[in-house]
């Protein structure tokens, strides 16, 4: 087996299958390993990931490099790119990689129109790197607040009373507050 369907099959056994979100987000993690010099298949503590989307991709990238939120190793930025940045925290290298869009893929479609994935899956695996993937050296300033390890600022919400870490509050009208009670929940109380 190549390092590539190894590292899919990670992306397919956190992911639950292989589509082409796993295949692009593979290929993007492995490249931005290889441009930092990190091993692919060893955890890399230095190692900080930005990711641009919410999709399968990040999945891919989340088993290939073993980042995670709750290291707070892997950032998600709601951005809606097949992109993500590697950052180097020990030398401040960074590189983004990103999916060129464009027809590198017109898959066959079955009667109701729907995609052939296999075929896809087969063409985003094989296309040229150069075809599929744009890299670009980039400057990533991280807040210490933003680095993994233990919370190195608490506030409390002066309108909930709930802890907010990391300095997430918000200061509104003099008042410290959490996002939920400054902005508007995502949630509703029942």
């Amino acid at each position: 087996m190549s390092d590539f369907d190894i590292l899919l099959e990670k992306g397919r056994a956190f992911h639950g299958e292989i589509c082409p979100g796993i295949v692009i987000g593979t290929r993007i993690a492995m490249v931005g390993l290889r441009e930092l010099g990190m091993d692919q298949f060893e955890r890399n503590r230095d190692l900080m990931v930005y990711v641009e989307i919410d999709r399968c991709m990040a999945d891919a990238v989340q088993a290939v490099t073993g980042n995670t939120m709750g290291h707070r190793t892997l950032k998600y930025k709601d951005y809606g790119k097949f992109a993500a940045t590697f950052l180097d925290l020990s030398s401040g290298k960074a590189v983004r990689v990103s999916a060129v869009e464009g027809p590198r893929v017109s898959p066959k479609s079955d009667d109701a129109g729907k995609p052939d994935m296999k075929e896809m899956v087969e063409k985003l695996s094989k296309v040229p790197e150069k075809e599929l993937l744009v890299i670009e050296e980039v400057k990533v300033d991280i807040d210490d607040h933003d680095l993994p390890g233990f919370p190195k600022f608490r506030a409390y919400c002066e309108e909930c009373g709930d802890r907010v870490l990391d300095r997430r509050e918000v200061i509104v009208d003099g008042r410290t507050l959490c996002k939920a009670c400054a902005e508007g929940p995502y949630y509703q109380k029942l």
